[in-house]
């Protein structure tokens, strides 16, 4: 039995054998591949051999052949020229005729005899390059005969320089000509045609021949149609051009927009109605007459939007620019919606210039508007110094001319910046308003030099109606009031936040204005009450028992409310009430003053009755002029004269501390030093009773409820002055 290892290696050098014999076979044929390769290649070399041969011995009759050609070619061109003799002859009668008939405007015949003489022309250098002999190469032309026929068709050159400033003349005067003979202008169009059809027919003969084509003559393609457009647009764009800043100043410039609208308008009906026949359909005139106009428009506004504009002429320029150019009187017209879109032609003039001319609007009406509120405040000022009342209102009010000329002017602006958009209009109404507050901050300034003025020349009298001017300018920022709160619900919910600026306050000008003027009014009622205060709360007026104090005190007050009711409410009820609580507070502080100090029970009780005499008096008057939506504030103030006689009239001093507690819950903002005074002007708590009532306060300090006003607060207790006495062991 055969070994297997043995059997597996005899298998596989049997294998490698088998590969080998396949190598040397393939080794076999590849060296008889070449063998016959270089038979091949040695009879080829001996066929180039006899070429060579062959191509020596015919070199003599190719040099031969180039001498028949360089002949042929100078026969061609000879033939050229005779055959072309009549022509060159007749080329300067051609030119002259031509040149008469550009100059009497007989466009088409002109064009005609130029057609022919370019033909001409083309067909001279062509021959001459060669290029009509049969079987024959086109050869350069020599840059000096080709100079030689282009200085003989010199001519042509011109003519055709002529005739297409003819033709231009013509194109750009086509209005005029459309409405008295539009015969020049078709002319013109047919040749426009004429030279398009001959640039395009040459340029898809250059581009569809072999390498034999005729090369382009000098000046083509010449592109007359494009030409014709671009003349066109320069025929619109010549009505601006002698449009100056100088001729268009104030009223000029919206009389300008407005003969630029009529005349557009009139040049595309006749675009319209007339030129658009005069040329093939595929031309779409009117559409290309209103970019033209479009664009003209857009850079002549462009240019008119740089000068040094006023408010008025700027704002002719925005409302002919926003509403008049899209309107049905313009672009908008339904004959040419149809032509074009609005949207297609774009904004007259962009985003940024809009901004920037309402910015300029806005910073000339600001000018105007401040310099007429200066004036309006002088007027003012020197009406407060007129020996006279101050107008009033058909209701009776008082009233100057201020808040009449500031109102009108503010809402006219208003008025007319919507015209151009709601935006201007918001910003006109807030320079208005930021303006507005400037003025009420001068005129609370003037008030405050009003009042001090009064009171240097008080002794002299010199002018008896400041008070009414002071209530006269309460009215005025009432009025001023209602107009800004109109002006401000007049502006959109968009514009506070187009503003970077702080929101104008105008109403808390106006508020600090009033409480100003209010404030002058109380200084004047306390300074004619001053003199009757005087002689209240002393122990001679508690002597004489006489009410003649209390009914000239009074009669001021009557007085005084007699003129608050020409003051618009709420401000009347307003100095009706101030009226009120300073009259209380004066009355209270004269008694903090201790004029009147009681000796005994007699003199509580009837200083107590005198008190509770004055306040019935001030009641009934108050009772029959305040009106009764008057009061604003949950305290009456005149119930606190009455409390305080109760105060005086207890008989019984153990009780006091009661009192002062019912005293401190109706007036929580009392201190001890208005009670001490109290316990003072009654002469008769001892120091133990006052401990107690003290150090009661001291312990109760409730806090002030919401609504009320404090009134102790503003009635402050004299200092006591310490006696002047030598260092003695008693006052030690």
């Amino acid at each position: 039995m055969a070994d297997p290892g043995h059997t597996t290696t005899l298998r596989g050098c049997l294998g490698e054998l088998s590969v080998v014999q396949s190598y040397l076979e393939g080794v076999g044929w590849g060296l008889e591949q070449l063998r016959e390769a270089r038979e091949e290649l040695k009879e080829v070399s001996r066929a180039l051999g006899k070429a060579g041969v062959e191509s020596s011995r015919n070199a003599e009759g190719v040099k031969a052949l180039e001498m028949m050609r360089e002949v042929s070619v100078n026969h061609c061109q000879l033939l050229a020229a005779v055959s072309n003799l009549p022509r060159l002859y007749s080329v300067q009668s051609m030119v002259s005729e031509t040149e008469r008939l550009v100059e009497s405007r007989r466009l088409l015949e002109a064009h005609a005899r130029l057609m022919e003489l370019e033909c001409w022309q083309d067909d001279i250098l062509w021959q001459l390059h060669g290029a009509g002999a049969p079987g024959t190469a086109g050869t350069a032309l020599s840059a000096q005969d080709e100079e030689l026929v282009r200085n003989y068709f010199s001519g042509v050159g011109k003519l055709v320089e002529a005739l297409g400033k003819e033709l231009w003349a013509v194109v750009g005067s086509g209005l005029a000509l459309a409405r008295q003979n539009p015969t020049p202008f078709v002319s013109a169009v047919r040749i426009v045609e004429r030279e398009e059809a001959l640039d395009q027919a040459m340029l898809e003969e250059r581009g569809g021949a072999g390498g034999h084509s005729r090369p382009l003559p000098s000046g083509r393609p010449r592109c007359w149609r494009e030409r014709f457009f671009q003349v066109l647009e320069e025929a619109v764009s010549a009505r601006f051009r002698s449009v100056s800043y100088l001729h268009t100043r104030g009223p000029g410039l919206a009389g300008h927009l407005s003969a630029l609208q009529h005349g557009i308008m009139g040049d595309l009906a006749t675009v319209r109605h007339l030129l658009d026949h005069c040329v093939p359909p595929h031309y779409n005139l009117t559409r290309a007459y209103l970019r033209a106009c479009h664009r003209c428009l857009q850079s002549h506004l462009g240019q008119v939007s740089g000068w040094e504009l006023e408010s008025g002429e700027i704002f002719a320029v925005l409302n002919w620019v926003l509403h008049i150019y899209n309107s049905s009187d313009m672009m908008g017209h339904p004959d040419l919606m149809v032509e074009m879109e609005s949207e297609e032609l774009g904004p007259l003039i962009s985003q940024e210039c809009l901004e920037q001319l309402q910015n300029k609007y806005v910073h000339s009406v600001r000018k105007s508007v401040s310099e007429w509120m200066h004036k309006a405040l002088e007027v003012e000022l020197t009406d407060w110094q007129r020996d006279q009342e101050p107008d009033t209102d058909h209701e009776g009010f008082y009233l100057t001319s201020l808040p009449t000329i500031i109102t009108q002017m503010l809402e006219e602006n208003a008025r007319v910046a919507l015209m151009v958009s709601e935006s201007l209009r918001d910003q006109t109404i807030q320079m208005g308003l930021y303006e507005m507050e400037n003025l009420l901050n001068r005129f609370r300034e003037a008030l405050v030099e009003f009042g001090k003025e009064h009171r240097r020349d008080q002794s002299t009298n010199q002018n008896k109606f400041y008070l009414h001017y002071l209530l006269a300018s309460i009215s005025n920022c009432i009025i001023l009031k209602t107009s800004t709160e109109s002006l401000q619900q007049q502006l959109s919910s968009r514009s506070a936040s187009r503003f970077s600026r702080t929101p104008p306050g105008p109403l808390a000008a106006l508020d600090r204005a009033v409480r100003r003027a209010c404030r002058l009014v109380m200084d004047q009622l306390l300074l004619e009450l001053q003199p009757f205060l005087q002689g209240l709360l002393s122990r001679s007026w508690l002597a004489q028992g006489d009410v003649t104090v209390t009914l000239k005190l009074c009669g001021v007050l009557e007085r005084h409310f007699e003129l608050y009711s020409r003051v618009r409410p709420p401000c009347r009820q307003r100095l009706q009430e101030e009226c009120q609580w300073l009259t209380v507070v004066e009355y209270v502080r004269v008694l903090m003053q201790k004029r009147l100090v009681c000796r005994n029970a007699e003199e509580r009780r009837q200083l107590a009755q005198r008190m509770a005499l004055d306040a019935q008096h001030l009641r009934d008057l108050f009772q029959g002029l305040v009106e009764v939506e008057g009061s604003v504030s949950e305290v009456n103030p005149m119930a606190l004269l009455p409390v305080l006689a109760d105060f005086i009239r207890l008989k019984d001093p153990s009780m006091l501390t009661l009192e002062v507690s019912g005293l401190v819950a109706k007036y929580p903002d009392i201190s001890d030093e208005h009670v001490s005074v109290l316990l003072d002007v009654r002469g008769d708590v001892s120091r133990d009773v006052r401990g107690t009532v003290l150090d009661l306060l001291e312990q109760s300090t409730p806090p002030l409820p919401a609504g009320y006003r404090p009134i102790f607060s503003d009635i402050l207790v004299p200092t006591p002055s310490m006696p002047f006495c030598l260092p003695t062991a008693k006052c030690a």
